[in-house]
């Protein structure tokens, strides 16, 4: 081989030889920053570990918005203490929120000042509407909040203006304008509030009045027990039918053509169920840890054998909400189960108390799944211990429900327990229409009349 084919080869294979070295260059320095890795892991306290995880966490969030790929931002609020409410008991708020750009505030501002010139022209239909989009522009617009309080106010709807004020305050609790609204209409609310409450009790006598051996009360109650699991697993997504589902629970043969892991949320239920009015109901003595694990056992017990019954070891997410960490949730939940037993607790009026255990456990999140359909069922067994019909959140209020638990999640839980009073009020209703003398059947379960909760009968004394 000449010296100018050798100078051709060494030519050749030079690129090669420098892509070889660049190579072992970039695995030594991976190497080298996998052991500094661990030698910090090792070194560092995990506390310190966690905090710079949390922090990476909290720029991944920041980049996300950035790109315009999520939600940012990290709220603690605490718990309001208001007649209605019970505090989450040192449960921290983190809420996920959109961030509103500068425009998007310039635009709330002109709104805002728009409907307060409509107000002094009394153009109030106008006023109300650009209320509004200002705080659709602007949730957290403080001085909107406060404004269209003091509008609400003047129309009479004294629930919603105090829901506003309550909410500005959250974001700036030394509002002078907030404090001295909501002083005036916070005793107006609670009154509004106990009358409701009264209310329902008197519908829970008249409920409680009709004979055990009514057929039409007994046809009603297992009509209502199939219709409960359909909507409870359709808030959820589940599109299994009714009459499907009836099928199921009857013949426990499957529906062909259907998804096998929604028919086995409908099993499931069902067994939850069996065990609540079974073993739960009658039993005299405080709601145990072990009696929600064993209700949760049966509701995903179909679905994911595994995950049943067992608190969760992931961290999820929930909508804007980001649950307890998962080293948290057992102790989180002993604190639930304390409370639930506790003379505070029990001296709520029952709806109330049903309507804050809901609340608090769907905020724990303690399981990877099941978490709603298990709250709505420890709701129920503390409405029935005390007396009152099992109440069902229709899929139709899906939205209804899904938002008052996110403003419960914001600070202010009394639009859900009013939430819950008003479906309490509607099941009370129906079961003493069904068993008049002219009684009619539950409706239909896709009926788009009983949508709000809010239909009411009147209730008649005995003389």
């Amino acid at each position: 081989m000449n010296l100018v084919s050798m100078a051709a080869v060494a030519a050749a294979v030079e690129p090669e030889l420098k892509w070889v070295s660049l190579w072992l260059r970039v695995r030594w320095a991976a190497a080298l920053v996998v052991v500094l890795a661990a030698l910090v892991v090792l070194l560092l306290p995990l506390a310190a570990v966690e905090e710079q995880c949390r922090a990476v966490f909290k720029g991944w969030l920041l980049l996300k918005t950035k790109l315009g790929l999520g939600y940012v931002g990290v709220s603690h609020s605490p718990g309001q203490t208001t007649g209605l409410s019970v505090t989450s008991g040192g449960l921290e708020l983190l809420v996920l929120k959109p961030k509103v750009s500068a425009e998007i505030r310039l635009e709330a501002k002109a709104a805002l000042n728009q409907a307060l010139e409509m107000k002094r022209q009394g153009k109030r239909e106008k006023a109300h509407k650009l209320f509004s989009h200002a705080l659709k522009m602007d949730p957290d617009y403080v001085d909107a909040l406060t404004e269209f309080g003091l509008f609400s106010e003047e129309e009479k709807d004294i629930i919603q203006a105090d829901y506003l004020y309550s909410k500005a305050l959250t974001l700036s609790p030394r509002n002078e304008k907030a404090l001295v609204s909501r002083d005036r209409t916070l005793p107006l609310v609670e009154e509004i509030d106990q009358r409701f409450f009264s209310l329902i009790d008197k519908k829970v006598q008249k409920v409680m009045s009709i004979p055990k051996g009514n057929s039409a009360l007994r046809r009603v109650m297992e009509e209502s027990y199939y219709h409960h699991i359909y909507h409870t697993v359709a808030i959820e997504g589940n599109t299994l039918t009714l009459s499907e589902i009836r099928h199921i629970i009857e013949t426990r043969y499957a529906v062909p053509g259907k998804s096998l892991v929604e028919q086995n949320e409908v099993i499931g239920m069902h067994a939850a169920m069996k065990y609540v009015n079974a073993t739960l109901v009658s039993r005299i003595g405080s709601v145990t840890l072990g009696d929600i694990l064993e209700i949760h056992r049966r509701v995903l017990g179909y679905v994911d054998p595994v995950e049943a019954g067992r608190f969760r070891t992931t961290q999820v997410f929930v909508g804007h909400h980001l649950p307890p960490h998962p080293r948290d949730v057992e102790k989180q939940m002993v604190e639930f189960v304390h409370w639930m037993n506790s003379e505070d607790a029990m001296g709520l009026h029952p709806v109330e108390f049903a309507a804050l255990a809901h609340y608090k456990l769907v905020y724990i999140h303690p399981f990877v799944d099941g978490n709603g359909r298990t709250s709505r069922l420890l709701m129920n067994l503390i409405l029935m211990q005390a007396g009152y019909p099992p109440i069902t959140i229709r899929k139709e209020q899906r939205a209804e429900y899904y938002h008052v638990l996110e403003v419960a999640n914001e600070g202010d839980v009394r639009p859900f327990i009013r939430f819950i009073a008003k479906c309490t009020e509607s099941t009370l209703d129906m079961l003493l229409i069904a068993t008049t003398e002219y009684s009619v059947g539950l409706p239909e379960a896709h009926s788009s009349t009983a949508t709000g909760c809010k239909q009411t009968i009147s209730v008649k004394t005995r003389t």
